[in-house]
């Protein structure tokens, strides 16, 4: 079994790449100072992590699957993620980028306030951004930038400027992403249709009295993708959340069901797969404008 190396500061990171450390909280990694690896490792990061890479050199893994993770693609990373990288071939020199920063560096800052809506740090497997030669010169741009700021001397306007291009960066791959979600249209072609398959299937079993409600990560694990990429995917094909979605589907389902006069709200209910009855009736009501006894009624 691998051994996991505890990548816990910026300054320890930067020591196993041979980077000089120019700012405890933040750095642009050049991968290519790196000593050669001669096989691969286990790492948890403590930190944001992206990487650009810029080389076929290994395989980065997260969890049971592999990124697909070539040439030219970004893969990011949350505090606390664990990710291996596999290799079997001779010993290879790293290259490419990476963007490392603490979460102390954001704490009271508007990124602080924001950093969960760029939901690609959650992104797990087949999931990596794979970027045009222009998108790729906006990425190195932007990391320019902020090595920019590390060679320059701290002073007041440091971190308000290393921040303001983090961002910039950011709303970039978010943008970044949108596209790969309509040019990549044919890896994802199928999975709002798979969904919907899996959710017919899903109520017209025992599962729901059973296991109760499906939700979100039940879904994207069911068709093997993180929740954050298979919600951000759904909302991009249908302009809803995928809970949303989920939703719409209980509420079409419970108006056939409320018709079976020999049922009451109570069984549609638990056959629906809600613990508490009333939970059932306020969302009914919230989405259909009526409760489900009203419902019955009025039709």
């Amino acid at each position: 079994m691998q051994e996991v190396i505890n990548f816990d500061s910026v300054a320890k990171y930067n020591a196993f790449n041979n980077n000089e450390t120019r700012h405890p909280l933040v750095s642009i990694v050049d991968f290519s100072k790196a000593d050669t690896r001669h096989g691969g490792f286990k790492a948890l990061f403590g930190f944001y992590t992206v990487f650009l890479k810029d080389v076929k050199c290994g395989d980065l893994v997260y969890g049971k699957n592999t990124y697909d993770y070539q040439e030219g693609t970004l893969v990011f990373l949350a505090p606390g993620q664990v990710l291996a990288t596999t290799y079997s071939g001779e010993a290879y020199q790293p290259k490419g980028w990476g963007l490392i920063f603490h979460p102390d560096l954001i704490i009271g800052t508007s990124l602080g306030k924001h950093i969960h809506e760029y939901s690609f740090f959650g992104y797990e497997t087949r999931e990596a951004l794979h970027l045009s030669e222009k998108e790729r010169n906006i990425v190195l741009e932007s990391f320019s930038k902020i090595d920019y700021e590390l060679d320059h001397a701290i002073d007041k306007h440091s971190k308000k400027l290393i921040i303001a291009n983090i961002i910039l960066f950011l709303d970039y791959c978010v943008r970044f992403y949108d596209r790969q979600f309509i040019t990549r249209d044919n890896i994802h072609k199928g999975i709002l249709e798979r969904f919907e398959i899996l959710l017919n299937g899903y109520f017209n079993s025992e599962k729901p009295t059973i296991t109760g409600l499906p939700g979100v990560a039940y879904c994207a694990s069911k068709l093997n993708l993180s929740p954050n990429y298979f919600g951000d995917l759904i909302k991009k094909e249908t302009g809803i959340t995928a809970q949303e979605y989920i939703h719409s589907k209980i509420i079409h389902i419970a108006k056939e069901k409320i018709f079976d006069i020999n049922k009451s709200v109570n069984q549609v209910a638990s056959e629906m797969g809600f613990k508490y009855p009333q939970h059932f009736t306020r969302l009914f009501k919230q989405k259909v404008g009526v409760s489900p006894s009203e419902y019955r009624s009025l039709n």
